[in-house]
């Protein structure tokens, strides 16, 4: 259907980049960790929004100009790199954190989550040429509806991502609901969260 070929072999693939540890995994682990498992959601819906955007780039091919333009790409690539920054030291500049209350989550803060988890993904490039790199594998070069098929593959990607970060998010709360958070515990949680986003801004500024 749409050109799509070996979708079993897609799906499991796709599953298992999800569950690869990366920005994205330790925003969404992080924010679960500091409050709770409605900010895990809300960091794993912005995180799926910013793939869609690369979906959608990829299936009308625009996503093409990352791989011919250094320029382009390059642009895309340090802003990303001074947004991760920017992660990694606001986590280190809030050292009062101590686990808080779900219950006094605002609408605000949810949506702040959200559109920090968009950002996270829509300034990497590496996103983009992934999309479109990944994708076409699994399309019928012979395919009359390529775009479709893009698009589908693109959606069914996000679905089980969605999926499968919810499912991580939940579990790890799980498990850290057996330790107790005293205030050293989220100082250093903090810093290390704090340390990893830098050396993940670092990883994408010195990759080619």
């Amino acid at each position: 259907m749409f050109g799509i070929t070996d979708l079993y072999l897609f799906i499991i693939t796709g599953l298992l980049l999800n569950i690869t540890p990366g920005a994205d995994m330790l925003y969404i682990l992080s924010n679960t960790f500091q409050r709770g498992f409605k900010t895990g959601v809300a960091a794993t819906l912005g995180i799926s929004t910013g793939c869609l955007f690369h979906v959608f780039l990829a299936v009308i091919g625009l996503s093409a100009l990352l791989q011919t333009s250094i320029l382009a790409f390059t642009i895309v690539k340090y802003v990303g790199v001074v947004y991760l920054f920017y992660l990694g030291i606001t986590m280190f500049l809030k050292t009062k954190t101590v686990k808080e209350d779900t219950t006094q989550l605002t609408n605000e803060s949810l949506k702040k989550v959200f559109l920090n988890g968009v950002l996270i993904n829509i300034l990497n490039p590496k996103i983009a040429i992934f999309f479109i790199t990944f994708l076409p594998q699994f399309i019928d070069v012979n395919s009359q509806n390529q775009s479709i098929g893009l698009l589908v593959l693109g959606l069914i990607f996000i679905f089980f991502g969605t999926i499968s970060n919810i499912v991580i998010a939940y579990l790890s709360l799980k498990v850290s609901d057996r330790f107790s958070y005293t205030g050293l515990f989220t100082s250093i949680l903090k810093k290390i969260v704090g340390t990893m986003f830098i050396t993940f801004g670092i990883k994408l500024a010195l990759e080619p």
